[in-house]
């Protein structure tokens, strides 16, 4: 069957109409002339008989069969081009008309977190990437992806897998570039004795981990792994959340900074471990809310520590259920907004009832954004251009900023 490939689908494959309904094309561009059959409404190995001039030689000898990648057929301005519109559609379904500031894509091998898949099999350890819709494990000798210094780490978390995991299942390894070096969360792994004890704790030694830990119980902590949020040092929850580059969360920072202006009382909702509260501290007083106490802590160490900040305080609260009201709202000049996947479709419907003057609004995914950005703008707010933030290179993945203003 020849198909032409009319567009991506929000999971990078492309999407040509079939005689049956559309059918997705694997690793395939819009404008292609394709040659396959599909399967389940797929073509997983297409021939590609016209190709695009937006298609180039993927860098990675990983890349058909890992699925920590998508999208290294495309080029850069491609790449870009999509995720930009992405945010648009999303934003059109709703009704709503949209500019893009800018893109800011993070460099190849910066990721400085990643979970990895670890299996022991009968001839020793598989340790990588999960294959693209399967529980096959695919070995990475190189990265594209990866930070140096995940690379590095790569024979001491085969070792961790070969002491650790059962021949049943597979480890989940979260690793971690730190400011004090390498820190380790495992999940999955056999039960914790004495034996595994002493064999974690030496490899930890061995390989100079900052931290490891099993199953969230600490193994080793050699040096805290420290990571910088402006001036504060925080160590974060073992597997704890952190913007997967410095270069990703540099941008969402800038990008914030930018919208509450000079704003001197801010809430940070969602606030995790202080990726956006501490530096905002630098000028403001800020009040953090995030559901979970462990990052709070952590939060509150790395402020406690940090010179010259102004006051910043915390609330552990669950913003999906207890929303701040428009009452509690009322005195800050602006709130920062980073709700995970799922959006903040409670706290949306407050803040469109507040007096905020300003809110700078961080997302992960753009249709729950575009249904919160609904509410806001029903509410009274009017949203500027948005900042769309690659930092997970090569994937379908998607971050951006927007302000809303009274």
């Amino acid at each position: 069957m020849i198909l032409t490939v009319e567009r991506l689908g929000h999971r990078g494959d492309g999407i040509a109409q079939g005689p049956d309904g559309p059918v997705r094309v694997a690793m395939a561009l819009p404008g292609e002339v394709v040659e396959g059959e599909p399967e389940a409404g797929r073509i997983a190995a297409p021939r590609i008989l016209t190709p695009s001039p937006d298609r180039v030689r993927a860098p990675c000898a990983h890349f058909r069969a890992c699925g920590g990648c998508s999208l290294q057929h495309a080029s850069d301005p491609f790449v870009a081009g999509w995720k930009a519109q992405a945010v648009l559609s999303a934003l059109s379904a709703r009704g709503i008309a949209a500019e893009v500031a800018a893109v800011r894509t993070s460099p190849p091998r910066s990721r400085r977190r990643a979970v990895l898949a670890g299996r022991r099999t009968k001839k020793g350890v598989t340790l990588g990437f999960h294959a693209r819709a399967s529980d096959t494990v695919v070995e990475i000798a190189d990265c594209h992806l990866l930070h140096p210094a995940l690379m590095a780490a790569l024979p001491v978390l085969r070792a961790v897998v070969a002491a650790g995991a059962s021949r049943k299942g597979g480890l989940d390894l979260t690793v971690t570039h730190s400011s004090g070096g390498i820190d380790l969360a495992v999940a999955g792994g056999k039960p914790m004795d004495a034996g595994l004890f002493q064999t974690l704790a030496a490899l930890a030694e061995g390989a100079d981990l900052a931290r490891l830990t099993w199953e969230g119980e600490p193994v080793a902590t050699r040096r805290p792994p420290a990571q910088e949020f402006g001036r504060a040092r925080v160590v974060p929850p073992p597997g704890g959340f952190l913007q997967a580059t410095q270069a990703g969360e540099a941008a969402l920072v800038a990008a914030v900074r930018a919208h509450i202006g000079a704003a001197r009382q801010v809430a940070d909702l969602f606030a995790g471990a202080g990726t956006f509260a501490l530096p905002l501290a630098e000028t403001a007083e800020v009040h953090a809310v995030e559901g979970e106490a462990a990052p709070l802590a952590a939060l509150q160490a790395g402020w406690r520590q940090a010179p010259g900040l102004r006051r910043v305080t915390v609330e552990a609260r669950d913003l999906f259920r207890r929303p701040l009201l428009p009452d509690e709202l009322a005195g800050f000049d602006a709130v920062v907004i980073d709700p995970p996947r799922a959006g903040c479709e409670a706290q949306a419907a407050e803040l469109a009832r507040s007096s905020v003057p300003v809110i700078a609004a961080v997302s992960c995914n753009p249709v729950t954004f575009a249904r919160d950005a609904q509410t806001l703008i029903a509410g009274g707010y009017r949203m500027g251009p948005v900042t769309v933030v690659d930092q997970f290179r090569w994937s379908p993945h998607v971050e951006l900023v927007a302000p809303f203003r009274r």
